[in-house]
């Protein structure tokens, strides 16, 4: 039987049925550093999740939204102008990554290299980042430079959770759609290794697909000890 990415269902129970409020992963997540080349980048230790994604995507709305907050990832008014990987650290010391944004045509071509290559360098070599959180605008899907950060990351085995954001602006069929597409398109691109990827419907605005966001993540910090002691990328999996 063949493997398949798995859709969640992330519509909330009825009103009443939430019970008490449980505090996600990014709850309490407070600014620790920017790096804007590699000798930069904090040492390796705490395990890190990264997220990526084009600009406009709605990545910063979606870290506020699991977050809690509003204003800890900013949203810059110029899209593709975050040039630096922002770390957050998180109450259990775990880290998150807020990478920079891409596919933004009007960044001149030596500035979007620079980051760039700083956001594959990352996602390809840190050792300690267990799982890759990746937005995407569930009414485009994903585009191929999207494709081509899960297919730096995917076979190294560790898990990947696809955001796919803004559904509030789409019907419940077209979200339906939306959301099949993304996963058939990972699916027949990456075969087996798309087992490892989970798409959500998503919506910082209403909000939506925040409470099973929450749980995957908090799933993949599973344990109170958040180091990473391996080297291998695959001590790194956190599940």
């Amino acid at each position: 039987m063949k493997k398949q990415t798995i859709v969640t269902d992330s519509r909330r129970p009825a009103r009443g049925a939430l019970g008490p409020h449980v505090a996600g992963p990014l709850e309490g997540a407070a600014f620790r550093m920017g790096a804007a080349r590699p000798e930069q980048l904090p040492p390796a230790g705490a395990r890190e999740i990264a997220f990526a994604g084009r600009s406009n995507a709605g990545k910063s709305s979606a870290i506020n939204a699991l977050a809690r907050q509003t204003r800890l990832a900013f949203a810059s008014r110029t899209p593709g102008r975050t040039q630096q990987i922002n770390f957050f650290e998180l109450r259990n010391g775990a880290v998150v990554a807020d990478l920079p944004g891409y596919g933004y045509a009007a960044v001149p071509h030596a500035l979007k290299q620079g980051w760039q290559e700083l956001l594959w360098s990352y996602v390809t070599t840190r050792d300690t980042l267990i799982g890759l959180v990746l937005v995407v605008d569930a009414r485009h899907g994903p585009r191929h430079q999207d494709m081509d950060v899960l297919a730096a990351f995917l076979p190294s085995g560790r898990p990947a959770l696809v955001l796919a954001t803004k559904v509030d602006k789409l019907n419940q069929s077209e979200r339906r759609a939306a959301i099949s597409s993304i996963g058939a398109q990972l699916r027949e691109t990456f075969a087996e290794r798309a087992a490892a990827t989970t798409v959500i419907p998503f919506s910082a605005t209403l909000p939506e697909g925040v409470d099973a966001a929450n749980a995957i993540l908090a799933r993949w910090l599973g344990g109170s000890d958040t180091r990473v002691d391996s080297l291998d990328p695959a001590g790194a999996h956190g599940h």
